[in-house]
């Protein structure tokens, strides 16, 4: 066979030895370092740590003596505050659990028709309200409990510290290190995006905006009077003058 090719006119055949070193220098030539490929963090910490909307429960426990089954005052100004805001955020049932094997059990079960009466009367629909019992430590007195599914906003979880926030060496194949490109550290913002989900009164309005609300029409009417008067549209509040002095009378 390398006879043959030799006999070709203009064309030479290498030695397979010279050959095989010719190959071996070309990939030695063409080889790479193969770096991790690792997924990158975002630098905004609104990215890194989102507020997310999920579904918990919400709980009021009433606690029940062996003695009598009837709710004290606070007890049912709390289911009157429940049938509340269940109107409002509840998800799903408005559930109510009642221990057995207690030595409260019967007491307790007087108390949840009470929990009853009072959350129709509130205006929790009957079709909304769901009784159930569940097992209890026989040696505790088991309380009333009293819940239902609510939306509600978190972000998290904080205090985590993947890397140094100075400038060290790190594990991860990356040619700089963040912080030396002077990038926020991992755990920034973590705790303002949690104190954020925490205050917001309506988790919705993390997503969208509120409809607008009706003009106050006694109002406008007055300051356009007004402003056609030519007068000042603004309005005038009482004032009095008061020296730092005067707040510790």
């Amino acid at each position: 066979m390398f006879k043959s090719l030799r006999s070709l006119p203009g064309r030479r055949v290498l030695p397979a030895a010279a050959l095989a070193v010719t190959v071996l220098a070309v990939a030695a030539c063409n080889k790479t370092p193969q770096y991790a490929v690792t997924g990158t963090i975002p630098t905004d910490y609104r990215e890194r740590h989102p507020i997310r909307l999920t579904e918990n429960d919400h709980t009021v426990h009433l606690l029940i003596g062996t003695g009598t089954g009837v709710l004290t005052a606070e007890q049912r100004a709390q289911v009157t505050s429940m049938a509340s805001t269940w109107r409002r955020e509840g998800t799903g049932h408005l559930l109510i659990e009642t221990p057995k094997g207690t030595a409260n059990t019967r007491t307790a079960a007087y108390a949840a028709r009470e929990t009853q009466s009072i959350l129709r009367a509130s205006g929790v629909p009957p079709r909304a309200i769901v009784a159930r019992s569940y097992a209890a430590e026989p040696s505790a007195l088991g309380p009333v409990r009293l819940g239902y599914l609510r939306i509600e906003a978190e972000a998290g979880p904080c205090g985590l510290w993947p890397e140094d926030i100075g400038a060290s060496l790190s594990p991860r194949l990356t040619r700089v290190h963040p912080n030396v490109a002077n990038q926020p550290y991992y755990n920034f913002g973590c705790s303002t995006q949690q104190n954020l989900a925490a205050m917001v009164e309506y988790p919705e309005d993390l997503v969208q905006p509120r409809a607008s609300t009706p003009a106050y029409a006694t109002r406008r009417q007055t300051v356009i009077e007004k402003y056609r008067k030519g007068e000042n549209p603004s309005g005038q509040y009482e004032t009095k003058e008061a020296e730092a002095s005067d707040v510790a009378k």
